[in-house]
């Protein structure tokens, strides 16, 4: 893995290491071992402002790009990107990814008009979707001739869970130790430590309730 950082046998040294690596999220020691992380030669980057943090982990078909306008990425130290996620970025968006968070496989993070900004040690699961931008909608003129609109910028508190599927629109905030129910869209700003679902999602509870439960009283023993 110290030679993978090298340009020159990069993806010899990579392929080399993944010989002896079991797949998917044990392969994340890999990125432990060099300080530029481990980065699959199968991701595909195309942009001039990506910043990667120490020892991140890049798995197989994850895509970042930044469209022509561009949009800056940084992802911070210890990251995980799971395969076939994929990061977008425009005109006046950027995403933002701190510190030990890990992404599953197939999420899409789309930032136009606005950046998506996530926090430290925030558990994504798969499938996860985030537009920080709308499409206009008015009348008597195609969708596809609208030009894009945001409510604002999509903001992921530190040690928030996502599960399957949740998709996230623009112009939300979803507050720290949040967790969010699997197929949720979150349209609204979900309050810390706060436990939501549902289309639109809605708080259900908070995580710092205590559920009161009684122990029903034994008959004595004869």
């Amino acid at each position: 893995m110290r030679l993978a950082g090298l340009p020159y046998c990069r993806r010899f040294a990579t392929g080399l290491a993944l010989w002896w690596a079991p797949p998917y999220s044990q392969r994340h020691c890999l990125a432990d071992l060099n300080p530029r992380g481990f980065i699959s030669t199968r991701a595909t980057f195309s942009g001039s402002t990506i910043r990667l943090g120490a020892n991140v982990f890049i798995d197989d078909r994850v895509m970042i790009y930044q469209d022509w306008d561009h949009g800056s990425v940084t992802l911070g130290n210890r990251v995980r990107l799971q395969e076939d996620t994929h990061i977008l970025t425009g005109r006046g968006g950027a995403v933002t990814i701190g510190n030990d968070t890990h992404i599953q496989r197939g999420c899409q993070l789309n930032a136009y008009m606005a950046p998506i900004r996530i926090g430290d040690r925030v558990e994504i699961a798969a499938r996860c979707a985030f537009y920080s931008y709308d499409h206009g909608i008015v009348a008597g003129q195609p969708i596809v001739d609208q030009p894009l609109t945001s409510k604002g910028e999509i903001s992921i508190g530190d040690e928030a869970w996502l599960g399957y599927g949740v998709i996230v629109l623009s112009g939300v905030r979803i507050g720290k130790g949040a967790v969010i129910g699997a197929g949720s869209v979150v349209t609204h700003d979900v309050p810390d430590g706060a436990v939501a679902a549902g289309v639109p999602a809605r708080v259900i509870k908070m995580r710092s309730d205590r559920q009161k439960t009684s122990i029903p009283s034994q008959p004595n023993a004869k």
